[in-house]
């Protein structure tokens, strides 16, 4: 018998398009690597307007792409409120109609709310558990690709699976003027830029071991500058005050609770990134920044190391992951990344500093 015809792809099928929602309950980094799709998207349905639901960091992030018409923010904190929590949002975004949906996370949280928004079309992404009632609430799925993949790449390549001719990735963001007037105004040109806090203390370096490497670096080069900066939660606030009372030196200039565009501007004024397993590492990366990382070993951490040679990181094994322990979640820290030496990164961010 002859072959039936063949399904038209997602993209032919919603060609018509004229309002386009992406569905991402992601903090700082996680939308950050959702960019490079977003402007797939807009190139593909021009003249459609582009939304986007995110956590409210996230949506910061967002409002500094010029290929987002409407960044939506969804209030999230580290306990996340079931989907539902919020409905005056749901209502509104319900009632914007949206011809088409993107969901790239696959999460049971956020595939219930892209039901909920009511696009006709829907596109996710297999990478949750999967259940019997997906097919109900999603109208196109794409089963998950390899972890190999920067996250970015991964989601450019969802796309592809459904009819999308890519161009080379592309991040850029735009930094509002007034964000960089008020870090030329605070921050001095060419700095080295230290986040020394992470989502989990997990993620972290010893604080002994920032201050001692900012230290080193001031004293092997009187041109060297550096600017911390933490968010407003009042444990990076405690670590930061901590790092300028144990450096005590008018080069390092500690910067708290700096909006996401200020945080861009001044990584826009730096040479290098020297950070923790966080979402600021990945804001540099988009901004062109060289980044150097202090890394725990997980599984999945490929997908998030970004790459390049002007990319460098130190990544300790962790006993506690290879093994199933509980030493460093007993502890409050892990002592795997203490074994990363302050000599070994001091060296690295110096190299590449000069």
């Amino acid at each position: 018998m002859p072959a039936g015809p063949t399904l038209p792809n997602f993209l032919e099928r919603t060609r018509a398009a004229r309002k386009i929602i992406v569905v991402d309950f992601g903090f700082l980094g996680d939308s950050v690597h959702l960019l490079p799709a977003l402007w797939e998207i807009k190139r593909q349905y021009a003249g459609a307007e582009l939304h986007t639901l995110s956590a409210p960091v996230g949506a910061e992030v967002l409002a500094m792409a010029p290929c987002v018409d409407r960044p939506w923010p969804f209030p999230l904190a580290a306990k996340s409120p079931p989907w539902w929590k919020h409905w005056d949002i749901l209502l509104a975004l319900r009632r914007q109609r949206f011809d088409a949906a993107f969901n790239f996370t696959g999460s049971d949280r956020s595939i219930f709310t892209t039901a909920f928004i009511g696009a006709p079309w829907s596109l996710g992404y297999e990478a949750g558990r999967r259940h019997f009632w997906n097919g109900w609430l999603v109208s196109d799925w794409v089963q998950r690709a390899s972890r190999e993949l920067p996250v970015f790449e991964q989601r450019r390549q969802i796309l592809a699976a459904r009819g999308f001719s890519l161009q080379p990735a592309r991040f850029d963001l735009r930094v509002p003027e007034e964000a960089r007037q008020w870090a030329r105004q605070t921050v001095p040109e060419n700095v080295a830029h230290l986040s020394i806090n992470a989502s989990t203390p997990l993620k972290e370096w010893p604080l002994e071991h920032w201050i001692e490497l900012a230290k080193a670096l001031l004293a092997a080069d009187a041109k060297v500058r550096l600017a911390a900066t933490a968010s407003a939660s009042p444990r990076e606030q405690e670590r930061l005050a901590a790092l300028a009372k144990g450096v005590d030196d008018k080069r390092l200039v500690c910067l708290a609770s700096s909006s996401i565009a200020q945080l861009a501007a001044v990584l826009q004024r730096s040479r290098l990134h020297i950070g923790a397993d966080s979402g600021v590492l990945h804001l540099a990366m988009a901004l062109g920044v060289p980044t150097l990382t202090v890394f725990r070993d997980h599984a999945g951490l490929k997908e998030w190391m970004p790459v390049g040679a002007q990319h460098r990181q130190f990544v300790a094994q962790c006993r506690c992951l290879k093994e199933n322990r509980i030493d460093c979640l007993a502890a409050g820290k892990a002592s795997c990344l203490a074994s990363i030496s302050v000599e070994q990164v001091a060296a690295e961010a110096l190299r590449q500093l000069r």
